[in-house]
This record gives structure tokens, C-alpha cells and sequence, in this order.
């Protein structure tokens, strides 16, 4: 792809366990996602995914290969790739404006100096605070939250550091269905409104058709990218996009996919 911020290239992972048993969790990975892309990975449980998207985030090592960013090889965590996890990793002793407000404190500018003053971070959560629907909540604490808004505050609180590429591991997991549904909507309205990046790990193939540009397929362990399907539906979309004859035609296929993958591995 002409336009690809993140490149990733024959990548190969093993995980060293005492036992002399390693675990091979990816093997001779390579992906390109480009600008504005929303890619979803999927595929049976243990096939690497998490290991991918941690890689990419900067956050877990590999054995080979080569992953870069623009062109610039990933050797740990950045401002520009901003994560979020299923779990809502808040701070319970800052309200959800700090919480939001939290990592732009270590935003700097090219030459060193702080990028945001307190005025200016507060203006910043505000919005984005009202982006996902959590006016009146500013001074709440994570305890007073559902689920569903705690992981609001999580987004908008990656959203806020203003990252290129928005890194997803089942953000919506945890969640009840109807939530889940709610917040599928509001990630799409918020995508097309901030021309982010994604990519985002479900083991929910509707959300995957739903949400993304790109599926990607991962083999079972060790993880190889089995095949990358196209969603060629148009936006925007919401959960009356799943009775389209399409959007079941393309669920249909990555389900039947995933699912012969794991009847192989059951054998």
C-alpha cells in the first residue's frame, strides 16, 4: 500500500516457558495498514492477536522481523499509537476529566516544552468528553461509572493525546450487549469525525464486519495471517447494517473461516 502507516514485516514470536516447551505465538506475520484505515483482527482463541497489537504498541518484543511506523522501526511505547484495552486501566482516585487529562501531561514539542498548559487540557477533555457523551459526569469518580462509561473515559482519554493510530484489544468485551452496541456506534461516529487509525481485536465476528474497512484473518497458533477480506460497505453504519444481505454475506464467510480453523485445531 502507497499509503501505510504501520508496516509489519515477517514477524516471528516464541515464548520462552521453563519447561523447554516454547510457544510459538506468530509466525511470518506481514500486514500494511494504511491512513484512515479501520482494520479488526479476528480468529480462533490463543492465535496471537493481543501479541500482534502489542508488538505494534510498542509494548512487547519480538524474535524477528520488522515493525515500523512511517517508516521508523517500533522500539517501545508512543504518544503517536495510543491503546486501549478491554479492561478500563482508570485511575480510581482521579475524576474522569483527570483521567482524561492524564496523559497529555506528558506531551512535549519538538523542542522539549510542554505541549498543553492547564487551560488548554481542560479545553481538550472537555470536548472530548462530550464527544462520548459524558457531559455532566466531569467530576465523577471511576466507581460512580458503569462499564460502559468507564471505557468512554478510556477512549476519549486516548482520543485526547491526539495519537495517528488507535490500538484496540476487545475494548467492548466486557460489556452487555445492548452497551456494546451503543458503543460500536459511537467508535464509527467518532472514527469518521477524528480520521484515526485503527487497529482492533474482537473475537466477535458481527462487530468485526460491522466496524471495519479490512478483516483480518489470523491462522490458529501459531498465528499467520490467513487471509485479509475487504468490507466493501458503505458508511456510515449501525446495527441496522447487520440485516443487509451483504453485511451477512461477509459475516457468513469470516464465521465459516474462523470456524473450520477451529475444528482443525480440535482434531
Amino acid at each position: 500500500m502507497t499509503d501505510s502507516i504501520i508496516k509489519i514485516e515477517n514477524v516471528f514470536k516464541e515464548y520462552k516457558v521453563p519447561d523447554g516447551k516454547n510457544v510459538k505465538a506468530l509466525n511470518d506475520v506481514s500486514l500494511e495498514v494504511s491512513k484512515n484505515e479501520f482494520v479488526c483482527l479476528v480468529g480462533p482463541s490463543g492465535c496471537g492477536k493481543t501479541t500482534l497489537l502489542n508488538i505494534v504498541a510498542g509494548l512487547e518484543p519480538f524474535d524477528s522481523g520488522k515493525v515500523t511506523m512511517h517508516g521508523e522501526g517500533i522500539i517501545g511505547p508512543g504518544p503517536e499509537r495510543g491503546v486501549i484495552f478491554q479492561q478500563y486501566a482508570l485511575f480510581p482516585w482521579m475524576t474522569v476529566r483527570k483521567n482524561i487529562e492524564y496523559g497529555m501531561k506528558f506531551l512535549r514539542n519538538a523542542n522539549g516544552s510542554i505541549r498543553f498548559d492547564e487551560k488548554k487540557k481542560r479545553e481538550i477533555a472537555e470536548y472530548y468528553i462530550k464527544m462520548v457523551n459524558l457531559s455532566g459526569f466531569e467530576d465523577s469518580y471511576p466507581k460512580a461509572l458503569s462499564g460502559g462509561m468507564k471505557q468512554r473515559v478510556a477512549i476519549a482519554r486516548a482520543y485526547a493525546q491526539s495519537p495517528e493510530v488507535l490500538l484496540m484489544d476487545e475494548p467492548f468485551g466486557a460489556l452487555d450487549a445492548q452497551t456494546r452496541a451503543q458503543l460500536q456506534e459511537d467508535l464509527l461516529h467518532t472514527w469518521q469525525e477524528e480520521k484515526k487509525t485503527v487497529l482492533f481485536i474482537t473475537h466477535d465476528v458481527d462487530e468485526a464486519v460491522l466496524l471495519a474497512t479490512r478483516v483480518v484473518i489470523l491462522s490458529a497458533r501459531p498465528g499467520r495471517i490467513k487471509e485479509i477480506v475487504d468490507i466493501d460497505l458503505p458508511y456510515p453504519r449501525n446495527q441496522a447494517t447487520k440485516m443487509d444481505a451483504e453485511f451477512i454475506k461477509y459475516r457468513n464467510y469470516i464465521w465459516d473461516t474462523v470456524y473450520k480453523m477451529f475444528l482443525e485445531v480440535r482434531k
